[in-house]
């Protein structure tokens, strides 16, 4: 409850408040209005990446309901096929890579990650994501190469040695992690290779793997329902979300301090955060400082991100390559969660054309490599078209969702050896088809993917072309 009433309302996103008290309940201690606005602003910048991939994760593994879910914990699923706009749960899909899932939880006893030799020229990778959604491994043609392995994963609490016939020890900080599987395909055609190097991915637990006795079952949890992801942005209940997650992220030593900030609002591990128990004038703040971490969102988003200062490069990777930067944390889940660290990929994206405009439908586009700047990689590149406000891939006439380096041979090609790409709503003409990424009628954004980047695309030597409008 709020002990004076003296709340005001300003008309713009902000909304201006005294210095009320909320008074000390269980698990709370008193708090201003501003410091609640405040603390809101930050939890739900740090948290909105661990209460999304929650959601997520729920309809992979959790909910046998949904018509996302995957498998039960610890099991692997292989989707033999690429994502298509019926693909909903994740924001931003590739289309290039088959995927294959395994959901792990880490609480009873390690598991033991298999992989096959895959032939030299086809790449494939699996990212390790913790419930931060901080990539702290990789296995595949970069990271460990094409040869035949076992690694082991192990959770924050697990004590134990390298066993014989382990190549290496991964170790998660979060006691549940997603390890997400890219196989690549060459084409159509190579879906019964895809399959074949799939069924050589194994994942069975410690125990299995060395032929000894289980440990004891962990607990049995009783998942909650995660919010919709329109919900997550403005719902006082994504609190409680993040309260349910933070109870298998044992605290790191660098976040003591914002804990016990956010533990103020009632928000932490083992804490409850009830809105129905709050005033209208405490949801007004703490709905504030939910409003004020989207704001920050936008602006980090026009500002940095849509002119190049920063890049999705910046958002994706291990925590020590973050430094607890929060909002770039939190951009890199809301555009394109569970994209890869910069050495295994990098995302050039365009949501601006060259005059600083927003991409829509309704006018024409062309990208152009000279005979000599295709994107320089050492596995594959690809341009993938995304509807807004859903971040999900377009459905069209031609199916076609992504232009990628294993169609250079089908594209049409200029006398100078240069490609243009036609990125419009309506055909380009028949003679200009084979380059054509068709758009909605509507906004859209592009990303450029380059798997395996070589040094002159990490350091700035290569550029992205400018998306230039043609109309």
């Amino acid at each position: 409850m709020v002990t004076r009433r003296s709340f005001m309302m300003s008309g713009t996103i902000a909304i201006v408040l005294p210095f009320t008290t909320f008074p000390a309940r269980a698990q709370q201690e008193e708090v201003s209005a501003e410091d609640a606005q405040a603390i809101a602003k930050e939890a739900t910048i740090y948290g909105f990446p661990l209460v999304d991939n929650y959601r997520i994760q729920h309809s992979y593994f959790a909910d046998h309901a949904s018509p996302e879910f995957k498998s039960s914990w610890n099991k692997i699923f292989n989707n033999a096929r690429v994502y298509t706009p019926n693909d909903k749960a994740i924001q931003t899909p590739n289309s290039d890579t088959p995927y294959s899932y395994v959901g792990a939880d880490l609480r009873a006893e390690p598991l033991v990650f298999t992989v096959p030799e895959v032939e030299q020229a086809r790449y494939y990778s699996l990212q390790f994501i913790d419930l931060y959604t901080f990539n702290f491994a990789y296995v595949g043609s970069r990271a460990t190469g094409n040869g035949a392995g076992s690694y082991l994963l192990a959770g924050p609490n697990w004590k134990g040695d390298r066993p014989e016939g382990i190549k290496a020890v991964i170790r998660s900080e979060t006691e549940f992690a997603f390890i997400l599987y890219r196989t690549q395909l060459f084409g159509p055609d190579d879906i019964d290779n895809v399959k074949r190097v799939q069924e050589g991915y194994k994942v069975s637990p410690l125990s299995s793997f060395l032929g000894t006795p289980a440990p004891a079952p962990a607990p049995t949890i009783d998942f909650i329902k995660p919010l919709s992801a329109p919900d997550e942005k403005n719902s006082l209940e994504f609190f409680n979300q993040l309260n349910f997650v933070l109870q298998f992220c044992p605290t790191h030593p660098s976040e003591t301090e914002l804990m016990t900030r956010f533990a103020k609002l009632g928000i932490g591990a083992g804490k409850t955060f009830d809105p129905s128990n709050l005033s209208a004038e405490a949801r007004n703040a703490v709905q504030a400082g939910m409003a004020d971490a989207w704001a920050a969102f936008k602006e980090h988003k026009e500002k940095d991100l849509d002119t190049g200062k920063t890049s999705s490069a910046d958002g994706f990777g291990t925590r020590a390559f973050l430094k607890n930067n929060y909002l770039e944390r939190m951009s890199a889940a809301a555009l394109g969660i569970y994209g890869n660290s910069k050495d295994e990929a990098i995302y050039p994206a365009y949501f601006v054309d060259n005059e600083r405009n927003a991409l829509n439908g309704a006018n024409r586009y062309a990208l152009r490599f000279g005979p000599n700047s295709l994107p320089p990689v050492n596995a594959f590149w690809s341009l993938t078209l995304y509807e807004l406000p859903e971040s999900l891939l377009s459905a069209n006439r031609l199916n076609r969702y992504l232009i990628n380096s294993p169609m250079l041979p089908e594209l049409k090609r200029e006398a100078d050896g240069g490609v243009t790409l036609y990125i419009q709503h309506e055909s380009p003409g028949q003679e200009n088809e084979p380059n054509w990424l068709p758009a909605p009628n509507g906004p859209f954004f592009v990303v450029m993917r380059l798997y395996w980047p070589k040094s002159d695309a990490l350091d700035g030597k290569w550029k992205a072309p400018p998306l230039e409008k043609t109309n």
